[in-house]
């Protein structure tokens, strides 16, 4: 007997006790979503695919070179690709300090001139000194799988977090010339908030990278 009343009695606080939190439920008519799933490894690689079509395009690539220092000249106007005209090498700088510096064409825009340069044969500028990418940033003619691992190693992408690669894709001026680049030269593909998407997915996904 004593037995049931203890057990009743407990079942009595316990009633007591979640009344108020079912109520509170029912008031609010809410209840917290579960958070959304991550998105799936097919996910993440179909965003990376889109942008290593970005990474590989020339507007991207042909400054992205190796340790030859060479920058290139790729693209529909060019045939097939070739070094940059004049035998111009950036040099171990990577800016050209060694010989001719890329500014010396390539000249530095400021606010004052209001975008790229329109003219279909001039050197092309930006809004920031003209150079080849780190050398650890080879990307001209390496695969969709060399480039994925590249990016997201921080030995070889600056000592950046993926975050922080995304930050750097959404807000360097080169990332928005290759978009803008003037003279009729043909844009990187996509636009840059879909490649920022689509990094951001894949990023999600767990930074999956594509089989050799």
């Amino acid at each position: 007997m004593i037995r049931s009343r203890l057990i009743a009695a407990a079942f009595l606080l316990g009633v007591v006790t979640a009344g108020p939190v079912v109520a509170q439920d029912v008031a609010t008519g809410e209840a917290e979503a579960p958070p959304a799933p991550p998105p799936s490894v097919e996910e993440g690689l179909a965003g990376w695919q889109l942008f290593y079509e970005v990474a590989s395009h020339p507007r991207c690539a042909n400054c992205h070179t190796g340790a030859d220092n060479w920058p290139m000249w790729s693209g529909p106007s060019y045939g097939k690709p070739q070094r940059h005209g004049m035998n111009i090498n950036a040099g171990d700088s990577r800016v050209g300090a060694e010989a001719l510096v890329c500014s010396t064409c390539h000249v530095t825009l400021s606010a004052a001139d209001g975008g790229p340069d329109p003219l279909p044969h001039a050197a092309p500028r930006a809004a920031t000194p003209w150079m080849l990418a780190p050398v650890e940033t080879e990307w001209f003619g390496k695969s969709s799988a060399e480039i994925c691992a590249q990016v997201k190693d921080p030995a070889r992408n600056g000592e950046r977090t993926i975050e922080e690669v995304i930050a750097h894709v959404e807000e360097g001026a080169f990332q928005t010339w290759a978009w803008n680049p003037g003279g009729g030269r043909e844009p990187a593909p996509h636009s840059k908030q879909e490649a920022i998407d689509a990094l951001s997915t894949w990023a999600a996904a767990g930074t999956p990278c594509p089989e050799e």
